[in-house]
């Protein structure tokens, strides 16, 4: 960072200092959204370790072929890879700069977030009814912790669709606002990808190996 600077004094003139790089370095933002993913990916790498070694103690209890609807999940899954290609279809609105069609498919993402969300809460109060709650057994512990983990990053991403939609709505297309859009759609699709990884370890490797 250079020194600050400032201009010749007439007497009795008090100093005004300033910077001569601007306030916010360019990349900066994109730089510090990777390095946030990437320490996200170690919390997720720590839940998936977790599982691998717990996913077989049943503690005499439930096994996932007993207790995971596949036709369910790969309803669920769906939603959030839709939601992905919506969200793809969004970014590109914004790179024609239509406001409405941003948010017109932004919203569509909300939805489709949303059904995730609500069909993942029905899994889990089935199975709490079930009785193969959390502390039924190490399984279902590290199951709940894992799935549960992605779905409040999911959550947390619907909410700050939502207020992006309000900045997007209130103050168009700005240069701001297009680059929180950036940082959601890394979001969006690095939730995706763990997902994946969820669906195919948790559910249906449990199921069917």
């Amino acid at each position: 960072m250079s020194a600050p600077t400032h201009a010749p004094l007439a007497d009795g003139e008090k100093p005004v200092f300033y910077l001569t790089e601007d306030h916010h370095p360019e990349n900066s933002t994109g730089l510090g959204f990777w390095l946030y993913l990437m320490s996200d990916c170690l919390i997720f790498a720590i839940l998936f370790a977790t599982y691998a070694v717990l996913g077989r103690s049943y503690a005499a209890g439930p096994s996932p072929a007993d207790l995971f609807d596949l036709p369910l999940v790969a309803i669920n899954t769906s939603m959030l890879l839709l939601s992905s290609i919506t969200y793809g279809f969004a970014m590109l609105q914004m790179e024609r700069k239509a406001k409405t069609e941003t948010l017109f498919w932004l919203g569509i993402t909300g939805i489709f977030g949303a059904i995730f969300i609500g069909l993942e809460i029905y899994e889990f109060v089935h199975l709490i009814h079930e009785g193969a709650g959390p502390g039924r057994s190490a399984f279902l512990s590290a199951f709940f912790v894992l799935v549960g983990t992605h779905g409040l990053h999911v959550t947390f991403g619907i909410i700050w669709l939502i207020t992006l939609m309000v900045q997007v709505s209130m103050k168009g297309l700005i240069p701001e606002n297009r680059r929180r859009l950036m940082c959601l759609s890394m979001f969006w699709h690095f939730l995706d990808v763990v997902w994946i990884g969820v669906f195919s370890i948790v559910y249906l490797i449990g199921v069917l190996g």
